[in-house]
């Protein structure tokens, strides 16, 4: 038996990487991973080849060998016009391996991460050069001063993006970076296409959606499958009722010749 030969792994051509996030890091599960957010984005925007959409992957300005000092793990860093093949191999996203820094990041609250987020997270994020960053509350304002709120960077600085409240008590904010309206809604984070005029679908609504169309499948297949067995037996009823029309005709040429 021929064995398949199996590609050596990244780290042993050479390339280093970036180590995996500390475990206070990973806050985006609930309100970005669990909902499938990373790929109901990439379908969204498309053009996979030059595209980055991922979750609590490092990013920094300097090389992952050097020093950790300055790497951040944003919760969501989209990217465009970039290599992903290059932020799979280092484990993360090397501003100057790429050419730019990220187009958006977001970070999810938690108890223990006001300060840094807003803070520490948004020096260092205006000092990569990333063009907007956004930080969402699920609590609604426990952990952060605001559920939903959003920086671009104006000439090196951050400068608050507008957040509007709805008569429901939902907030939302547009991202010029994504095209897209950011928002908050019961605790829950949504993505609004202005254009398209709708919310890009979570993971759950995919699947639903996938489950409606293979139960509308299902029906339309028992109703063919139905309709062929009535025109099955319509079709052996005739072959019957011939079959006895010619067997009496059969019936008075005999009696007729007698």
């Amino acid at each position: 038996m021929t064995t398949k030969p199996v590609a050596p792994a990244r780290e042993s051509r050479g390339v280093t990487q970036y180590p995996d996030p500390p475990s206070e890091e990973m806050t985006a599960y609930f309100s970005i991973n669990r909902p499938g957010y990373p790929p109901s984005l990439a379908e969204h925007f498309g053009n996979s080849e030059t595209t980055i959409i991922t979750s609590e992957v490092a990013a920094a300005l300097i090389p992952p060998a050097e020093s950790c000092e300055g790497v951040r793990y944003p919760d969501l860093l989209i990217a465009f016009g970039v290599d992903p093949a290059a932020n799979e191999a280092r484990k993360g996203y090397y501003i100057q391996e790429q050419g730019k820094p990220p187009d958006f990041v977001l970070e999810v609250a938690s108890e223990s991460s006001r300060e840094r987020d807003e803070i520490d997270k948004r020096d260092a994020y205006a000092n990569m050069g990333v063009p907007e960053y956004w930080r969402f509350d699920p609590s609604g304002g426990a952990y952060y001063s605001m559920p939903l709120a959003g920086d671009r960077l104006v000439d090196g600085r951050y400068q608050p993006i507008p957040i509007q409240r709805t008569g429901g008590g939902h907030y939302w904010g547009r991202s010029v970076a994504l095209g897209l309206d950011l928002c908050w809604e019961e605790g829950e984070l949504r993505f609004w296409d202005p254009l398209g005029r709708c919310y890009l679908q979570t993971f759950q609504q995919v699947l639903a959606r996938a489950e409606a169309a293979e139960a509308r499948a299902e029906g339309e297949t028992a109703r063919a499958e139905a309709a062929e067995s009535n025109a099955e037996k319509e079709r052996q009823a005739r072959a019957e009722a011939e079959a006895r029309i010619r067997q009496l005709e059969a019936e008075l040429r005999r009696r007729s010749s007698s």
